[in-house]
This record gives structure tokens, C-alpha cells and sequence, in this order.
């Protein structure tokens, strides 16, 4: 789904290291960061990075990606929960990782 919306086989590979691969623009990165902090639990979004979200959507769009996000967690966690697993539909492809907090901080 990802390369059919112009996501690179190199963004896809190099996910979990947005925050410095020059394969991501600085909004790509920004909108990485927002869904890695509305990920977690609990919610850690900084004032400075939502202002910085501001400047790049109007509230319409900030809605439109909370909600896609948010929609991604819940169906995850109620998978996870109920024990569903993968159908391998992309067998072979890449599935990236989230980098781990305790990762991220040694970093």
C-alpha cells in the first residue's frame, strides 16, 4: 500500500531510522515523530512539535492524520488482544520494526 502512495522501498527499509535517514524530508519526519509519540503509552506529544505540526497542516488535515493513526493503534492492540496474527498477503516484503524506547535512548 505504502509504494503505491510514493513510499520508497528505501523508507520502508529505513523506518525505524527516520529521524536521521535522508531518505525522509523534514515533514515526513515530523509526522514520524507524531505517530511514534501518539503510539505510545502514555501519549508523549510535545507543545513544540504540535506547534511545528501547525505550520505544515491546517487543523482538517492534523485531524484526518490523528485519526489515521489512531486508527492503526486501536486495530493493532484489538489484534493483538484477540491473538490475530499475520495472513503473510506480503510475504517476502519488509515489515518494519518500531525501535524500542530503551534502542532509541542509547542512540
Amino acid at each position: 500500500m505504502g509504494r503505491a502512495h510514493g513510499i520508497s522501498t528505501e523508507q520502508i527499509a529505513n523506518l525505524s531510522n527516520y529521524r536521521t535517514d535522508f531518505n525522509f524530508s523534514e515533514l515526513e519526519r515530523m509526522v514520524l515523530e507524531y505517530a511514534d509519540g501518539i503510539t505510545r503509552t502514555p501519549v508523549e506529544v510535545s507543545e513544540s512539535l504540535f506547534a511545528r505540526l501547525r505550520e505544515g497542516f491546517n487543523e482538517a488535515e492534523l485531524v484526518e492524520l490523528t485519526s489515521a493513526v489512531t486508527w492503526e493503534n486501536y486495530r493493532a492492540r484489538f489484534s493483538h488482544a484477540f491473538g490475530i496474527e499475520a495472513e503473510n498477503f506480503a510475504e517476502g516484503t519488509v515489515c518494519a520494526l518500531p525501535v524500542r524506547a530503551a534502542d532509541a535512548v542509547s542512540r
